[in-house]
């Protein structure tokens, strides 16, 4: 069968990874200043950081509309046996709700929440991609990726809480006792929705190897074919500490690194790094 995967650009999957599985990105909106952006295309994070050092407001996300889904899947639909879309967490975004509207259009569209974000959404997309190559059907795997969004892991390190704050997601008092005892958040999301797991103090290169220390040493629950390094942005001597560390602690196949998109870049903000992987 020819099964053609979908994705929101919210996945975070680099244009290598894209290429490398065929999947076709449909962008979000970012506004900035009044003005939209497609996610991606039209702008990327290092021109919100720019925007937000200049003195400028943090720029908002603006979910998929019905009618640009319909779009893509009446282009699709007719060309393939069967279109997989695959959505951010319908937790963050209402992407998931209108993506279902719009394939009731359709009979061989199918449309599945990641119950994630960023390459834990990633994750689900290319394992839809890889079960599709196996031949699975796409009532299979739908079946298949609503018992794996429950074992993919996803968290990040926050090194700056201004953007939450901006962003109305953490309040200005809990941001300056943050910054006073320097300590950096953990948010890791669980059942579709972001929560603080852990607070970690020091600097942000310290943070950062304990938190893959906590996630990944001693654990015999992993599958260990893939694992992201996802970031907003992050020195790269940290990145290679990280995966140095990955190595020592778990036999993973395929360490991949990625940055993060436009929509956690504008809630995260700038020195973000997380790892994502899926559990057994």
């Amino acid at each position: 069968m020819s099964i053609k995967i979908t994705s929101d650009s919210t996945c975070d999957l680099s244009p290598e990874l894209v290429s490398r599985y065929q999947v076709e990105i449909v962008p979000l909106t970012i506004v900035k200043d009044g003005k939209p952006y497609r996610d991606g295309l039209e702008i990327t994070p290092d021109d919100i950081f720019r925007h937000v050092d200049a003195g400028g407001d943090i720029t908002s996300t603006t979910a998929v509309s019905v009618g640009e889904y319909r779009d893509v899947f009446a282009r699709l639909s007719p060309a393939h046996d069967a279109v997989i879309h695959i959505n951010i967490s319908a937790e963050f975004s209402s992407c998931y709700q209108n993506a279902c509207i719009a394939a009731e259009e359709f009979d061989n569209v199918y449309v599945v929440d990641s119950r994630n974000l960023s390459t834990g959404h990633g994750l689900v997309v290319i394992e839809a991609a890889l079960a599709a190559e196996r031949g699975m059907s796409p009532q299979e795997i739908v079946s298949y990726l609503k018992d794996l969004t429950g074992r993919v892991e996803a968290s990040f390190i926050l090194n700056r809480l201004d953007y939450m704050v901006k962003g109305g997601r953490c309040s200005a008092v809990a941001m300056l006792g943050a910054n006073l005892l320097r300590l950096k958040p953990c948010i890791e999301v669980k059942d579709g929705k972001m929560g603080v797991a852990k607070k970690y103090r020091g600097t942000f290169e310290k943070c950062v190897l304990d938190y893959v220390k906590d996630r990944l040493q001693g654990r015999t629950d992993l599958e260990t074919d893939r694992i992201f390094i996802t970031y907003s942005t992050a020195p790269k001597e940290t990145v290679d500490q990280v995966r140095a560390a990955i190595a020592q602690y778990a036999p993973f196949q395929e360490i991949l690194e990625t940055r993060a998109g436009c929509t956690v870049s504008t809630h995260c903000g700038p020195n973000t790094l997380g790892i994502l992987f899926i559990r057994k």
